[in-house]
């Protein structure tokens, strides 16, 4: 089959590689659309290999047609236009997924929407479920709310019924996250984020959080007692030199570092049917949608990526197979 891969020159260029073989309790589908995240970025220049027994190839999430099944997996999986998280292998022309990690398409998304999903929402839905009972009475804190995951979870955080704060960068993404229901937008640039949210009265009971570096001590501020941090990534740096613990014993704050990808098949099993018990009815209506900010052509995969790099992005970038 075809795939996307590294060349010696660590440019993304389309290679042949051997089939795939479906295994027990998969399903291998044919990829229409591949979901482009940062962890691709990051894989690619070493920084976040694939998890031992996983796949090399880049690719976190994807959406395609079912062609074939794995024992113990039902046949009625067959033909099927489906959504899933992978353990690699995306940005093949097929890859094989745990049946537990999947989900049959809404019938009005298109395979770009499909593949720009299940690893932001998961990954937001998976961040919130940190806060026991979240929803109506709470206030969730969303650094980067343009991001892909950003967007996802404004948009679960709503669903809900909670309050929604969210920081960005620039006027348009402001904009975007208005239009999704985000209470108070910030954009840091311009203004303080903790002072805005000091002014309107705002604590938060959840604070999503890729940047981390000397954010984490500017969120101890503005955390609510028994308020969590999900920490998802670290765009602002390694480190934190004024993180104040006392401020975090205050508050009895939780400060969670949270991955998706190496988490077990049973976890992501689990979390799939846990966001499709709370939300499923809207997905299935439509109304659980991903914000798609660029379509490639698989060909262009390395200009993706730039686009990704430059956040230049608002919501997701998706790679189309022709």
């Amino acid at each position: 089959m075809l795939t996307i891969d590294l060349n010696e020159n660590k440019q993304l260029v389309i290679v042949q590689t051997q089939n795939i073989k479906v295994k027990s309790e998969q399903i291998l589908i044919k990829v229409y659309a591949s979901g482009v995240n940062r962890a691709d970025l990051l894989q690619r220049k070493g920084q976040y290999p694939a998890p031992i027994g996983d796949s090399d190839i880049l690719g976190l999430e994807v959406a395609g047609v079912v062609q074939e099944v794995g024992d113990g997996v039902s046949s009625d999986w067959l033909g099927k236009r489906v959504m899933a998280l992978c353990a690699g292998g995306g940005y093949g022309e097929l890859v094989s997924v745990d049946v537990g990690h999947c989900i049959e398409m809404p019938q009005t998304y298109s395979f770009a929407q499909g593949a720009g999903f299940c690893e932001v929402f998961f990954t937001a839905f998976d961040a919130l479920q940190q806060y026991p009972n979240f929803g109506s009475d709470h206030t969730l804190l969303v650094h980067a709310g343009a991001s892909g995951v950003g967007t996802a979870a404004i948009t679960l955080a709503k669903a809900l019924g909670a309050k929604v704060v969210t920081t960005v960068g620039t006027e348009v993404k402001q904009k975007t996250c208005e239009q999704l229901g985000a209470d108070l937008v910030v954009n840091y640039r311009s203004d303080d984020w903790v002072t805005s949210m000091r002014e309107a009265g705002l604590e938060a009971d959840v604070i999503i959080d890729p940047i981390a570096g000397e954010y984490l001590h500017r969120d101890l501020n503005v955390i609510a007692r028994d308020g969590r941090i999900v920490v998802l990534a670290m765009l602002g740096g390694r480190f934190c030199e004024r993180f104040d613990t006392a401020k975090l014993l205050q508050k009895r704050a939780h400060l969670i570092g949270s991955t998706l990808r190496n988490r077990s098949s049973q976890y992501k099993s689990e979390l799939v049917k846990q966001l499709l018990s709370q939300f499923g009815e809207q997905l299935a209506a439509g109304q659980l949608l991903p914000v798609i900010d660029s379509v490639f052509p698989w060909q262009q995969a390395e200009q993706a990526h730039q686009r990704l790099e430059n956040n230049e992005n608002i919501g997701k970038v998706i790679l189309v197979h022709e």
